[in-house]
């Protein structure tokens, strides 16, 4: 069974956050973008997608971009 690092949207968005910064330590990503609103994170990673990406999205595609080049 997989266990997952979040349980709510809050430690999911902090979890995202730190994937970003180590794709970007990696040199994976060249840079991204959070927006906060009160009840949702978007994520923005330019050069890639020019539509916002939910926390979820964004968890498994720095999750992908890890596991690939990392």
């Amino acid at each position: 069974m997989t266990v997952y690092p979040f349980h709510d949207e809050s430690s999911l968005a902090e979890t995202v956050d730190k994937l970003g910064k180590e794709a970007l330590r990696l040199g994976l990503i060249p840079s991204f973008v959070v927006r906060h609103y009160p009840d949702i994170s978007q994520y923005f990673i330019p050069d890639e997608d020019s539509e916002p990406l939910t926390a979820e999205e964004a968890y498994f595609r720095f999750k992908k971009l890890l596991e690939r080049g990392g």
